[in-house]
This record gives structure tokens, sequence and C-alpha cells, in this order.
């Protein structure tokens, strides 16, 4: 299996977003989704064109219109996008013409159709299956990753969802190609928006990352 990439998501503060790049994740997520507890202030978002690479840095967006899409992707000097609500195919299209990585989120449950994928694979670089929850992503809780037995195209993908220091050794034993990266978000948080970064780095190191 390739090396797992990790993004870690929901970061709101300056000394922590440093804290955490000392980790040399691949990407790092700020969420622009206003009822989100991990929603990033404008002054605070004013940070994220200081991360340095080779971190990428992401901005999710939920159900956004494509200008303000755009002027946070060109204001930000963002590298990725991550589309976590009912954004349809044309939207990602439009989105990767902008030259920038997509990555679209789904909420897995017991009856998803993973069919409705097929109508985005040339138009995003990543999926991103995350449990499926009313205030789209962030709820901590993680849906049954045997589901994933039914996805069925080669589209690499992120996993997402309730991710917590316990599953190192459940994600160490996934032999899926596909899988391209972790996302960790609110198991690893002193409170919202704020991670423990002695805890990610524990994890990670039980990773081998």
């Amino acid at each position: 299996m390739n090396k797992l990439k990790v993004k870690i998501c929901g970061l709101t503060q300056a000394a922590n977003v440093a804290a955490v790049s000392e980790l040399h994740p691949d990407y790092l997520g700020f969420i622009f989704y206003p009822p989100s507890p991990r929603y990033i202030s404008p002054i605070s978002a004013e940070l994220i064109k200081y991360v340095p690479l080779p971190l990428k840095t992401v901005g999710v967006v939920v159900n956004e219109d494509f200008q303000t899409t755009k002027s946070l992707i060109q204001q930000h000097q963002l590298k990725a996008i991550q589309l976590h609500g009912q954004e349809n195919p044309d939207f990602c299209a439009a989105i990767k013409a902008e030259n920038i990585e997509v990555i679209k989120a789904f909420g897995v449950h017991d009856s998803f159709d993973f069919s409705k994928l097929d109508a985005y694979q040339s138009v995003v670089d990543y999926f991103l299956f995350d449990t499926q929850s009313a205030g789209h992503g962030g709820s901590g809780k993680r849906f049954d990753w045997t589901l994933l037995e039914k996805y069925h195209l080669d589209k690499p993908y992120f996993l997402s969802g309730g991710i917590g220091p316990e599953h190192a050794q459940q994600i160490k034993q996934i032999t899926d190609e596909r899988l391209y990266a972790i996302d960790l978000n609110s198991r690893f948080e002193v409170q919202a928006g704020l991670k423990n970064v002695d805890e990610l780095e524990e994890f990670l190191e039980k990773l081998s990352i």
C-alpha cells in the first residue's frame, strides 16, 4: 500500500496551526462554513497563506456559490478545495477549472448509493468519505468502513469521520490501494477548533507516517 497522506482539519488558531504544521501533515483544512463550531473567522483566515509549503491548505465549503468559492481560493491562496455539501458535478468541474485540487465529500450510511459517484469521477481529484451527519462533518462518529466494499471506482479517496487515537492499528490493516489519505478532526481536540498536538504526534508515530 502506498504511504498514507494525512489531513488535519478544522484548525482555527494561529499558534495551533504553527504547532500542527511542525508535525508535517500533507494537508491542513480550514472550514469556511459559518454554522460549524470550527468555522475560521475572516481575521484568523489571513494566516492561511503563510502556511509553509509543501503543506497543502484546504478550504472546506458547504453549498457555497461559485464566486464566493473562487474568491476564497484566491484570497487565501488555497491549494485544494473540499466540497462538503450537495455540489453537483458541473460545480465541481467549474472549480477544478480554477486549477485547484478538488475533494468532493460524501456522507456514507447504510443505504448510501455509490453509483451517484460515477458522474463525479472525471471532475474531482479525490473523494472524501465521511459519516453522514446533519452538520456536514465534524460529528466525531465513525461510519461502518466495510460499506466501502461497495465502492466500485478507481478514484482515490480520503477516509474521514470519527477517526480517533484508538484507530491507528485498524487503519494500518486496510489494504485498499485507493485509500489515499486519512482526515483527522474532532477526535483530536482540546476544544472545537483547537487540536491536541501531543495526541496527533503520538497517533502519527503509531501509524509510522
